[in-house]
């Protein structure tokens, strides 16, 4: 019996993933195996020993001290992807709310409570409306910076509705590079996107490399009235630069999904409560893959969608008596030493699958009987494993 511990109220149908057979799940639960969870942040709190995964119910991963982690063994795994339509439709309806005074006109409608006959308020909103006119999105650049999944699908809307769209990421897979519109038009640098869009759009993960990615320096180089959008995580953006532009009258607008006090009652800047993935749809899309991540790994080992561990697949043949997988530091020999262990003990391999991702790597090896406690112990007194499981 596995034991899950949740964090965060998790979408029914993803829990539901969890047979009752093999599967406790609870908020409140000693040893899990393993945690799934959206928001909570886990930096500064206990790891149980018993804990070999952790399972974020989203795509950023910045709630969770995933260094820390991956020094204990522990597979971090996260949902890319699940939620990408509802961010898709909240970045379209912010580049429209920016293009027309829809907000600011909605307004001062709302403010008109003192009159009472309608043909006269017709008559006033026909006079007062050209100071609510905007720009049609047609004809105008999008540039959106991370093309992945959330932003290929950015570009597939922005270029029905007739944009042109300039695209820069520089960890481009070649996975995300088949998704990519033949249309979008990729940048070689940051600068030369900025330059060249009306709108930029940002998509890339909250890491060191892209804090304040979006700064004096880079708002300088975007066109006079340009509009930047943030829905991907706020320490991608300077704030303070940011309204440094606004006031000089250098950036035409900010509409982000991370507000912060010192963007506050301003009306060029729009700040939404951090709802971009926030609807039922993208809620159980998140829920049911992480759930089915974490059950793969815990039943079978296997390893796909994580944020720290390479992507690992194996399946069983027909004479497996047991499943063992490990992660060790990623170093040469300690393969072939866990190897020799089997051998010494005359266990059999089967079958056999070695990756690596960084420092670390991760093993799944099949063997035609279960090892003995004591040749689990052997494993994991070879230098440089940090973790054994038996499947």
């Amino acid at each position: 019996m596995f034991k899950i511990k949740t964090y965060n109220t998790i979408s029914i149908k993803g829990l539901s993933r969890f047979g009752r057979d093999k599967y406790e799940v609870a908020s409140d639960i000693g040893a899990p195996d393993a945690y799934i969870l959206r928001s909570h942040k886990l930096h500064g709190e206990p790891l149980p020993a018993s804990v070999k995964a952790v399972a974020r119910a989203g795509a950023g991963t910045n709630n969770v001290p995933v260094a820390d982690y991956t020094k204990q063994g522990v597979v971090v795994f996260n949902s890319p992807g699940a939620n990408a339509n509802a961010v898709k439709e909240l970045v379209l309806t912010g580049m429209l709310l920016g293009s027309r005074g829809i907000l600011p006109g909605m307004a001062y409608v709302n403010g008109l409570t003192h009159m009472t006959d309608a043909e006269e308020m017709s008559k006033l909103l026909e006079k007062e409306k050209s100071n609510f006119a905007g720009f049609e999105l047609q004809g105008k650049t999008l540039g959106i910076v991370g093309l992945g999944a959330i932003g290929s699908m950015i570009a597939d809307a922005a270029l029905a509705l007739g944009m042109n769209v300039v695209g820069f990421d520089p960890a481009l897979s070649v996975e995300a590079a088949w998704r990519l519109p033949n249309q979008v038009a990729k940048m070689e640098n940051l600068q030369s996107l900025l330059a060249r869009a009306d709108y930029v759009t940002l998509h890339v993960p909250a890491i060191e490399a892209t804090k304040h990615m979006i700064n004096a320096d880079t708002l300088k180089v975007m066109k006079k009235g340009a509009v930047l959008l943030n829905f991907a995580r706020e320490a991608i953006v300077d704030a303070h630069a940011v309204v440094a532009s606004l006031d000089a009258g250098h950036l035409g607008k900010y509409i982000c999904d991370f507000p912060e006090p010192i963007l506050l009652n301003r009306s060029d800047v729009y700040a939404m409560p951090h709802i971009g993935a926030s609807t039922e749809e993208a809620e159980e899309n998140c829920a049911i893959m992480a759930a089915d991540q974490l059950m793969d790994y815990l039943e079978n080992g296997n390893i796909k969608n994580s944020v720290n561990f390479p992507a690992v697949a194996m399946d069983r043949a027909a004479n497996t008596g047991a499943r063992i997988t490990f992660s060790n530091e990623n170093v040469s020999g300690v393969l072939g030493h866990v190897l020799s262990v089997l051998a010494d003990n005359k266990v059999n391999v089967i079958d056999m699958v070695n990756k690596s991702r960084g420092e670390v790597a991760y093993n799944i090896i099949d063997v035609q009987q279960a090892p003995s406690a004591d040749v689990v112990d052997a494993i994991k007194k070879v230098e440089h494993v940090i973790a054994v499981r038996i499947i």
